[in-house]
C-alpha cells in the first residue's frame, strides 16, 4: 500500500470508530452512509475546512502543519501511538517533494554481551528486531514457542510464527485472535515508522496471501507499541502457564528490543518454567517458595 492510501485509510478507520454523539456533535438528519463521522465532522472538529480535510484524508499532506495534525488527532480522538503514526505517515510528503525510496536496510547484529545476557537469564528471552524478526534468543525462549535457532534466516520473523504456524495456534489456544491483533498492530507501527524498507512488502504480501486473518485484521490499520503485557498460554510439554512480559530497547540500535518474559515466584508456571527447563537442558531461575521470598528482616 502506498503512503497515500494508507494515510487514507487509517483516517478513514479512526473516524470510523467515532459516533456524532460520542464527539459531542448533534447528528445530521437523513440516513447516515458512512459508520462514525463524517469528513465534514471531522472538519468542524478539528477547526480545518471541509476541502482541507478530505485533501488531508486523500493523502495530499504536503506542506500540512503540526497544529493541523495535532488538531485532526484530537478530534478522532487519537492516542499516543497512534498520534505518532499519524505523524509518521505524512512525514515522506511533508519532509520534501518526493517520498523515500525502498531500500534495503543493513542487516541488524546483536551484541556479544546481549547473547550472554540471554544466556544468563533462567526466564524466556528473545531480541526482536524489525519486522517482528527474532534476531536471537534463548534455550528456554525457543522452548516455549519454537526453535528459531533452527529456521533459515528469512523464516524467523515472530508474525510467520503466530500466523503460518498451527503450534502457535496450540500454544495460544484462546487468546490466538488478541496475539494476531497484536501481531499486526505492531507491523503496522513499524510500517507507519519504516516507509522506506525494501523487505516489508514482502512480507505482508505473504501473509496476506496466506492467511485470511492477517489480510482482515491489516485493513483494520489499527497500531500499536508492546511494551508490558500479559500472555497466557497453553504448553504442550507442560500445561497452562501464565507470564509478564517488558519490553527494552537495545541502545545503540532503536530497532531492537530485549523481551523477557517472567512468572509471579512460586507460582504454578514458575514450577512449569523449572519443568521445561530440566527436559530441555536450559538455565532456570529456581521457583522461589513463599519463605525464600519473605524479608529475613521481617
Amino acid at each position: 500500500m502506498d503512503r497515500s492510501s494508507a494515510i487514507r485509510e487509517f483516517l478513514r478507520t479512526r473516524r470510523a470508530r467515532i459516533t456524532p454523539e460520542q464527539a459531542g456533535l448533534t447528528p445530521h438528519g437523513g440516513a447516515r452512509r458512512v459508520p462514525g463521522l463524517r469528513r465534514e465532522e471531522v472538519a468542524q472538529l478539528a477547526g480545518v475546512s471541509v476541502d482541507y480535510y478530505v485533501r488531508l484524508e486523500r493523502g495530499r499532506t504536503r506542506g500540512v502543519s503540526e497544529s493541523v495534525l495535532d488538531a485532526v488527532a484530537r478530534a478522532l480522538r487519537l492516542d499516543a501511538t497512534e498520534r505518532a503514526h499519524l505523524f509518521d505517515l505524512t512525514r515522506p510528503a511533508t519532509g520534501g517533494a518526493h517520498p523515500r525510496r525502498k531500500r534495503s536496510l543493513a542487516p541488524q547484529r546483536v551484541q556479544p554481551a546481549l547473547y550472554r545476557t540471554l544466556d544468563a537469564l533462567g526466564v524466556p528471552a528473545l531480541v526482536m528486531g524489525r519486522r517482528t524478526d527474532v534476531l536471537a534468543g534463548n534455550r528456554l525462549a525457543h522452548a516455549l514457542y519454537t526453535d528459531f535457532q533452527a529456521l533459515p534466516h528469512r523464516r524467523r520473523n515472530f508474525a510467520r510464527y503466530v500466523f503460518l504456524d498451527d503450534d502457535a495456534r496450540r500454544l495460544y489456544g484462546d487468546a490466538w485472535d488478541t496475539a494476531a491483533a497484536e501481531c499486526v498492530a505492531t507491523l503496522q507501527r513499524y510500517a507507519g515508522r519504516h516507509p522506506d524498507d525494501a523487505q516489508l512488502p514482502g512480507l505482508i504480501g505473504e501473509l496476506s496471501v496466506l492467511s485470511d486473518t492477517f489480510r482482515r485484521l491489516w485493513a483494520h490499520h489499527d497500531v500499536l507499541v508492546q511494551t508490558t503485557g500479559s500472555k497466557c498460554l497453553h504448553h504442550p510439554l507442560v500445561g497452562d502457564i501464565t507470564l509478564d512480559y517488558i519490553g527494552l530497547a537495545v541502545e545503540g540500535d532503536p530497532d531492537q528490543s530485549l523481551i523477557v518474559l517472567t512468572p509471579e515466584p512460586a507460582s504454578p508456571t514458575a514450577e512449569a518454567l523449572s519443568l521445561l527447563a530440566g527436559w530441555t537442558g536450559a538455565p532456570a531461575s529456581r521457583p522461589q517458595t513463599p519463605e525464600a521470598t519473605r524479608d529475613p528482616a521481617g
